[in-house]
């Protein structure tokens, strides 16, 4: 069974005049979380979307890049979407719900900003709103100010980002030190462990991208400190 399937059934269950932040209450353990996730990405990617109607192509596109989603699931996707967008709850209250499922798994936490950072660059503009937005969100989910910057610094601040920032290390630090973080954080990107953290095997996308981000950076600052080495 797909995730769109488990999440139409989820959608489907709520009765008459129910908002969909009751979803967020329903869905507390595994493998349910998983759908729970999904919905809240889509549904917080939707609070941050500015315009009105329905769906765009670029965040549909999103979507698919982020979730695997299949042509024939993408109207479940596209209910979610616009049944947030809809809902008079705000975008602080489904934050709050899922920052309470999610409270002993910040690594989870963590992870769904990344979508929604995806989903934020869709366009290829990150709007000084969209930073307030996703800014807001972080700091209700309880995550490290230092760790929304490293997450921002991979998505925004230039097709570049400084290693140091993606490996959350300082140039300071021994490099054996900074050979643990970085492998640590390569475990941390494998699939059974993003699973087992909530994150459904059709998030394939955040695990791609995040691995790419931190062997880079871990080349670049092994790299330029060998080049330091070779002129001492």
């Amino acid at each position: 069974m797909s995730i769109w399937t488990r999440i139409s059934e989820a959608l489907q269950a709520l009765a008459n005049g129910e908002s969909l932040t009751a979803v967020f209450d329903r869905l507390r353990s595994p493998p349910e979380r998983s759908v729970a996730f999904t919905i809240a990405v889509i549904a917080l990617s939707a609070k941050m979307a500015k315009a009105d109607g329905l769906v765009t192509r670029d965040e549909v596109t999103a979507f698919r890049e982020v979730f695997q989603i299949a042509q024939e699931e993408e109207d479940n996707a596209a209910r979610v979407f616009n049944l947030a967008r809809q809902d008079v709850a705000g975008y602080e209250d489904y934050a709050r719900r899922i920052a309470r499922m999610f409270q002993e798994a910040p690594d989870t936490l963590s992870d769904l900003m990344e979508g929604l950072f995806h989903i934020a660059l869709a366009d290829g503009i990150y709007h000084p709103k969209e930073d307030a937005f996703l800014a807001r969100v972080s700091e209700i989910f309880g995550l490290e100010e230092a760790r929304f910057r490293r997450l921002r610094s991979r998505f925004v601040e230039g097709e570049h980002p400084d290693p140091w920032s993606v490996l959350g290390v300082t140039a300071d630090m021994p490099l054996d030190d900074i050979r643990k973080v970085w492998r640590q954080m390569v475990r941390d990107c494998h699939p059974d462990r993003m699973q087992a953290r909530g994150v459904p095997k059709e998030a394939v996308k955040l695990a791609e991208k995040r691995l790419v981000d931190i062997n880079r950076a871990w080349e670049e600052i092994s790299e330029a400190r060998a080049d330091a080495d070779r002129h001492l």
